[in-house]
């Protein structure tokens, strides 16, 4: 069973696991990626929306991934992955009250007017995952200075090898054909197509069968 603490190296670049000293760099990247998206115009207000889009990834992703053992980034934090990992998963931790109770707390908070369809979207994702245990794909994004070196396809690499070792699915929602297209180049395969729960947005449901060895 492989060990989702150790360092990968892919030539370049290499790949950690995200530390909590990461958590500022890992809000900042993941915001300059996802600023100028349609999802982050969609999901958040406009008062304020990059403070908002920046404590929303200092929370989902930094705290949430460096507490339960479940984030990657380069080097340099110019690029992220961070999952949801299946219960119990070795290696990894559940994610503490603290953290858990400043999520249940600020994330409606953030999405403001927008809260009820980010929500709503939420359930409609969480009901069409498989429901055999998986790595969720919840954040992925490169800086635009970093991009097309590698990076994001490094990133995955730790649970997709883990995956396979373990037998485990990996699974992912997008709302741009762009990221599904990737995402297929990485073995996912299109589960089946949405739409947000106001209709506003298309969604690509994604799943990845482990490659025996």
């Amino acid at each position: 069973m492989s060990d989702p603490a150790a360092s990968v190296h892919l030539g370049t670049p290499s790949v950690r696991p995200a530390e909590q000293r990461d958590v500022p760099r890992i809000a900042a990247t993941l915001t300059v990626a996802l600023a100028d998206s349609r999802w982050t115009r969609w999901a958040l207000p406009e008062d304020g929306r990059m403070q908002r889009l920046t404590r929303l990834h200092e929370l989902d992703a930094g705290h949430r991934a460096v507490a339960t053992g479940t984030g990657w980034v380069t080097e340099d934090v110019t690029a992220v992955a961070t999952w949801a990992a299946p219960p119990g998963a070795p290696g990894t931790a559940p994610l503490p009250a603290d953290v858990s109770a400043a999520l249940a707390r600020e994330l409606p908070y953030l999405a403001g007017p927008h809260a009820a369809r980010v929500a709503r979207t939420r359930e409609l994702v969480d009901a069409a995952r498989p429901a055999q245990p998986q790595w969720w794909l919840a954040h992925l994004g490169t800086r635009p200075s970093s991009r097309r070196r590698g990076m994001a396809t490094a990133l995955l690499r730790p649970v997709l090898d883990r995956c396979d070792a373990d037998g485990v699915l990996a699974a992912a929602a997008v709302h741009t054909w762009a990221a599904a297209r990737f995402l297929r180049a990485s073995g996912f395969e299109v589960d089946r197509a949405m739409h947000t729960a106001d209709d506003e947005l298309p969604l690509w449901l994604l799943v990845r069968t482990p490659v025996p060895a």
